[in-house]
């Protein structure tokens, strides 16, 4: 994984970045003039209101939808306007994703859903292949369920062998979208644990979450309002302007 170094160039680097979607005659401005650096090493959170853009934001990071205004350099690369296939090929290289609602394969094995991120690289044996998925397994405390299915396994250990994917091809940084909202408490505390382990060894996070708790544990915490990155004293103003529940923000 990346060291962290604030004083280089940031692994993450946006700039006026705006998505918009075009339904029914209507345009929804999801992502406004959003501008952002992520460096190596960092643990980001990124919290607001629910339908503030935030889990946008996050899948045009990891190429899952295009921007539609700005420019999105990664690692020294403007991957702005990528195809779907060149897009794929960098998301695959250099993005782990981690999904509210896990993701896995249920007719696949523990094993083999790790396995998937390895599966379109070249020059990876299967004997390599599987030598990584049992580091990474290992790493998330689930080696011993190598063969299981994740039908056979609770909430919180299948977000596990999410996180293990995500990891298994070393990417340059680890997307989480609510990655405990789906989980208990105990469960959620477990996996909100491991990430915090995860960055402690050195891998860049950006997660996304409506926990206000969770939120304060990352590194940094990004504010966002209707598609807008905003500051603390802007987003705590709006907030009483608009009333908005306190379980829904950060404090």
């Amino acid at each position: 994984m990346n060291a962290s170094t604030q004083t280089s160039a940031p692994l993450i680097r946006l700039s006026g970045l705006g998505k918009i979607f075009h339904t029914d005659e209507m345009e929804t401005h999801a992502l406004s003039d959003v501008t952002l650096d992520i460096h190596s090493g960092e643990f980001v959170a990124i919290s607001g209101p629910s339908g503030c853009g935030k889990s946008t934001l996050l899948s045009v990071l990891g190429l899952l939808e295009p921007a539609s205004a700005g420019r999105y350099v990664l690692d020294g690369r403007d991957v702005t306007g990528l195809g779907l296939r060149e897009g794929a090929a960098v998301r695959n290289r250099q993005i782990g994703f981690i999904f509210q609602a896990f993701n896995l394969i249920a007719d696949m094995t523990v094993a083999e859903n790790v396995a998937l991120p390895l599966t379109y690289r070249d020059g990876i044996d299967a004997r390599a292949r599987s030598q990584r998925v049992r580091e990474v397994l290992e790493l998330v405390g689930m080696n011993h369920r190598a063969r299981h299915y994740p039908g056979q396994l609770s909430g919180g250990q299948q977000q596990r062998v999410a996180v293990a994917r995500a990891l298994a091809g070393d990417p340059a940084i680890l997307l989480a979208d609510e990655p405990t909202g789906n989980l208990d408490s105990r469960n959620g505390e477990a996996v909100m644990q491991l990430l915090e382990q995860l960055h402690e060894n050195g891998t860049t996070i950006c997660m996304v979450t409506h926990d206000p708790a969770f939120a304060r544990r990352a590194g940094r915490q990004v504010l966002m309002l209707d598609g807008r990155i905003v500051d603390e004293e802007t987003f705590e103003r709006m907030r009483h302007e608009r009333d908005m529940p306190l379980a829904e923000v950060v404090a």
